[in-house]
């Protein structure tokens, strides 16, 4: 399948076509923060996000942004080729809980360094996750932990038909 093509991007916007593989982190400068259960769980100004083609922003913050008890860790890992090994967290909030809806990379490989000890969620699993008060749309399909935010442009991997690109 060949690649799509990419929506039209307009002043103060970005297309995910334009992001790098392999993927780069970035820091960001604007306040980031999650619910779930009816309470905030997170809340950040030390945010980073990693940008990788075709790939809405995932968003990963400092575990000790999340309140005590937000995080339980789970069995089971996954394997990013860039990244490395992933370890999964069940995300406690009010009355909610999502099993395996965040991750972390206990000991990521080099260039993703500014991973360890940051936490990214599944925003489709949460009640509300925001990036400069913005509340972001989840990346399509289950696989992929992307936010989606109104400066995004995609199309994006996750929708149908985007398995082969």
């Amino acid at each position: 399948m060949r690649r799509p093509e990419p929506d039209p991007v307009g002043v103060g916007e970005e297309s995910v076509w334009a992001y790098p593989r392999p993927p780069r982190v970035e820091r960001v400068l604007e306040r980031v923060t999650i619910s779930l259960g009816g309470v905030l769980i997170a809340d950040t100004l030390d945010a980073v996000r990693v940008l990788e083609t075709s790939h809405p922003p995932v968003y990963y913050l400092p575990a000790a942004s999340f309140v005590s008890g937000a995080l339980t860790p789970v069995q089971g890992t996954s394997r990013c080729e860039f990244k490395g090994e992933a370890a999964y967290f069940d995300v406690h909030g009010g009355t909610r809980s999502a099993h395996r809806a965040a991750w972390t990379y206990p000991n990521p490989t080099h260039g993703f360094r500014e991973l360890k000890g940051r936490v990214a969620v599944y925003a489709g699993d949460m009640d509300a996750c925001t990036v400069g008060g913005e509340r972001v749309t989840p990346q399509p399909g289950r696989f992929y932990g992307g936010w989606i935010t109104a400066r995004v442009r995609g199309p994006f991997k996750g929708e149908p038909g985007s398995l082969g690109w």
